[in-house]
């Protein structure tokens, strides 16, 4: 995944600047920070007194308003201070808002904004469409995150077709359709672009595609630097006599090591029907190949508007899912929920749902189901619905998932029929009074979710069945939301672990990013660097929630640091898998476990003590199931090491976490059964 910097970010609030950065997945558990200020280009001075181990944050409240002011961070291992991290200017005289604008070149409307590091700084960078809808066609523009224009792409004459369900060969971002998503393929530590194309599309660095058919498409990567061609592959064809393909894209990782690009193609046959296939692609950094695909064909498989590409069984590799059914890494079917009665619908969730269940759970809502199916909470991993609500036959729309209520385990799930428990099905509120059912987001400074809906930001008040107003956008720089009450992009790319929300100004000449100006205590490493969460950030269709794979919530755990490597230079697919070993080794190196590979029997424990506590020895799951516990009592601060028994627990082969568990913390590593 990528080696991020810290993202520094810094807005005004009050008479004070709130500046938070990034905690990395791999960074070791005793990391601290020193923040320091420049003012007007002048010698930089430390804020804190004390190297800063919470949450990272920071409230400077004694900034000079009136000046410039330059923030960044250094981080501090066993007392010594780090080189320096990229840097955030807040400008003099800055408008005390949670945002900030990057600058655009005119153009038409945006319909969607893609983040990843063009160029390798470690800091997300911005790809944004521009959906001419007079006759225009589609294209998109790529900028650095100050807002340097880098390149754009024009895909011709045939995008000018952009019809929500039957577009253009080349058409892109219309309807439930993307066709573009931004990842770091071939783990260089700088992000391809990729799309799909057809006759017509001229890149980046000025060259034109050609070809005599005008229905013929290929998915492309394109450097992202400067957007020329740098490999393609022709998009199966096996529905080309019906016409061109409308896609969907997203990244996901079906080997546990490499990213994959997956394609969901439909086309629409003369009698209304919906041909549909899904494909696997991969491009090693010279060529891009078809991994495989799936037809759909005859099969009762129901598909809706999103695809989720998240690891549904805990085994290290990326599963597809669609609100109806579920792809093997393989790409072989594995499970429908047609014979449970879901048709099409068009909002579908899974993640950690549920803190104390294994595995994945989702959540997904119904489109005029004929048996008055209106919503639906599953496992994920096999498909077998735990509790569904049968009412009138409705296109129920919208349906959304979040912790919302701390006096119940779990995240809740709402629509248009109240808001329920999802672990428990309890309900505890009815419809209207609940948050309009769009986005879960991550704001303020509790481990509760917030809402976003319609240039919204808004707090659920679970004790009295309303909620309160956090954010209104469009009073800031004249920010305006894109179709369907979405933003142009979601997620966290900046800052501590809450969210960013990216939209436009009314005339689509800047950028509008908006970022929590709340202090939070609560200490995580940063959502991008979370498996599933950033699969999630590749994925457009109609926009929805991001999930992650373990339960971020009120009374949550302590997550593990999550099984990555970092890319960049000199990190070939030869050499993730050392390079993995050596960074799982640097996340804590207070914990050592021998043997590993175990293969049951006495582990030998060892562990640097960082404080005084009562500990407890845990084995869990990678979805964060507890296997084997054992209690060990208060320990001193020092070298510990003990012998623990594990024969009376039967563990599968696999990956499993090993952690030393506190009230206030966790040190973790993994170990391997073999």
């Amino acid at each position: 995944m990528e080696r991020l910097n810290r993202g520094v970010v810094a807005v005004r609030t009050g008479n004070n600047v709130f500046v938070s950065w990034r905690l990395l997945a791999l960074d070791p558990s005793g990391i601290g920070f020193n923040l320091y200020r420049s003012a007007n280009g002048g010698t930089a001075v430390k804020l804190n007194s004390a190297v800063l181990t919470g949450g990272t944050n920071f409230t400077d409240n004694s900034a000079n308003l009136t000046q410039q002011n330059v923030y960044y961070v250094r981080p501090v291992i066993s007392g010594v201070e780090q080189a320096a991290s990229s840097t955030f200017r807040l400008a003099a005289n800055a408008a005390d808002k949670p945002c900030f604008t990057v600058p655009l070149r005119p153009g038409p409307a945006i319909h969607f904004a893609w983040v990843g590091d063009l160029d390798g700084d470690g800091e997300y960078d911005y790809i944004v469409d521009r959906l001419d809808y007079n006759g225009g066609g589609c294209r998109i523009e790529a900028y650095k995150r100050d807002g340097t224009f880098l390149w754009d792409v024009d895909y011709g004459p045939n995008s000018v077709n952009m019809n929500n369900i039957s577009p253009g060969a080349a058409t892109i971002d219309v309807g439930h359709w993307d066709g573009v998503t931004v990842y770091d393929l071939d783990q260089d530590g700088k992000a391809e672009v990729i799309t799909k194309i057809a006759n017509g599309v001229r890149f980046g660095d000025g060259n034109t595609w050609t070809n005599s058919s005008n229905t013929r498409q290929w998915m492309a990567v394109l450097d992202g630097q400067t957007g020329a061609l740098k490999s393609y592959v022709t998009i199966p064809q096996d529905y080309s006599s019906v016409g061109p393909l409308a896609c969907n894209l997203g990244i996901g990782y079906l080997n546990g090591t490499n990213p994959s690009i997956i394609g969901k193609f439909k086309n629409r046959n003369a009698d209304g029907s919906f041909n549909m296939m899904i494909c696997a692609f991969r491009y090693n950094g010279s060529t891009t190949t078809v991994q495989w695909k799936w037809l759909r064909g005859s099969s009762a498989a129901p598909d809706g508007h999103q695809i989720r590409i998240i690891d549904v069984d805990g085994n290290g590799t990326d599963e597809i899912c669609e609100i109806g059914f579920c792809l093997n890494s393989n790409g072989t079917l594995r499970y429908s929920l047609a014979g449970q009665g879901v048709v099409h619908g068009d909002r579908t969730h899974i993640g950690k749902l549920d803190p104390n269940r294994a595995g994945m759970q989702g959540y997904a809502v119904q489109q005029d189901n004929p048996s008055g199916l209106q919503e639906y909470y599953y496992d994920a991993n096999t498909g077998a619905i735990l509790w569904k609500h049968i009412g009138a036959v409705a296109d129920v729309g919208r349906g959304a998932a979040g912790d919302i209520d701390p006096r119940y385990n779990g995240f809740e799930v709402w629509s248009f029929g109240g808001v329920y428990n999802g672990p428990t099905n309890t309900k505890l509120t009815d419809d209207p009074a609940r948050p309009y059912p769009n986005f879960r987001l991550w704001w303020d400074g509790d481990l509760l979710s917030e809402n976003l809906n319609d240039e919204k930001i808004e707090k659920w008040n679970y004790t009295t069945s309303t909620f309160s107003r956090l954010v209104t956008m469009w009073n800031f720089d004249g920010a305006t939301g894109s179709d369907r009450g979405a933003p142009m992009f979601y997620g966290d790319i900046l800052g501590d672990w809450r969210e960013e929300v990216i939209v436009t100004n009314a005339d689509f000449s800047q950028l509008v990013i908006f970022t929590t100006n709340v202090p939070t205590s609560t200490r995580l490493y940063t959502l991008a660097h979370n498996p599933a969460y950033r699969n999630c950030m590749t994925i457009k269709g109609y926009m929805q929630s991001h999930h992650l794979d373990y339960f971020l919530g009120n009374g949550m755990a302590t997550p593990p640091a999550p099984s990555i490597a970092y890319a960049g230079p000199g990190l070939t697919p030869g050499t993730v898998m050392a390079a993995l070993a050596t960074a799982k080794a640097a996340v804590t190196p207070e914990l050592q476990i021998n043997p590993n590979p175990i293969q049951g029997g006495t582990l030998a424990v060892r562990v640097k003590v960082p404080q005084a506590a009562d500990y407890t020895f845990t084995i869990s799951g990678m979805q964060g199931q507890v296997v084997f516990q054992k209690r060990l009592g208060k320990l001193a601060a020092g070298d510990f090491k003990t012998n623990i028994d594990i024969n009376a627990v039967k563990l599968p082969a696999g990956t499993y976490v090993v952690g030393m568990q506190t009230k206030t913390g966790v040190l973790s590593t993994r170990v391997i059964k073999l």
